[in-house]
């Protein structure tokens, strides 16, 4: 539970670290170059290592009963949050309108998530990285309360990120499956 803890925690530091100390990330910058963006991507690649493992070795602990439509609905959630993750770098019409996609699909993913696992370590897991998805929506807008949409954004682009989504959301499916934890019910 203790790598799980720290893997959040680190990610939840990375991530904020550049809005919440501005002149330290920008001394640090400074100093390093381009190198500074590596550190950052260290981080998080440690961050994800040290929650993937803590939550592989965390004992189980039950906190809630999902309920039994939980995996329908998570199924369709993680279809959406997959889209979104996407819009963000697509060419998609959808791209202008929301202003942090990626953010929205984290919060997404984890919802569908809390949907279909009530034990300790994913209601932490999954619990926590919600949150942090709004506190970093919130400490965006307020650092950058002028929001200037995206232009461009057309029919060819809509019909590629829903066909990227599907892709992706059933090498998801896949790989889930294979690590033993089925998407579809049987």
């Amino acid at each position: 539970m203790i790598l799980l803890l720290l893997g959040i925690f680190l990610w939840w530091a990375a991530h904020l670290f550049k809005r919440m100390a501005p002149a330290q990330r920008t001394a640090m910058a400074e100093q390093m170059g381009d190198a500074s963006k590596g550190v950052i991507a260290l981080a998080l690649l440690v961050s994800l290592v040290l929650m993937v493992l803590g939550f592989r070795w965390s004992e189980w602990a039950p906190v809630y009963d999902p309920p039994s439509w939980g995996r329908h609905l998570n199924n369709l959630l993680m279809l959406i949050a997959v889209a979104l993750f996407g819009v963000g770098n697509s060419k998609s019409r959808l791209r202008s309108k929301l202003r942090h996609p990626m953010l929205m699909g984290m919060l997404t993913w984890s919802v569908a998530h809390l949907l279909v696992n009530g034990d300790l370590s994913s209601v932490l897991l999954f619990g926590l990285l919600g949150i942090w998805a709004i506190v970093e929506m919130v400490v965006i807008n307020r650092a950058e309360p002028i929001w200037t949409p995206w232009q461009g954004g057309s029919m060819s682009g809509d019909v590629r990120l829903g066909v990227i989504t599907l892709v992706v959301f059933a090498v998801i499916a896949a790989i889930h499956t294979w690590l033993g934890y089925p998407p579809f019910p049987m």
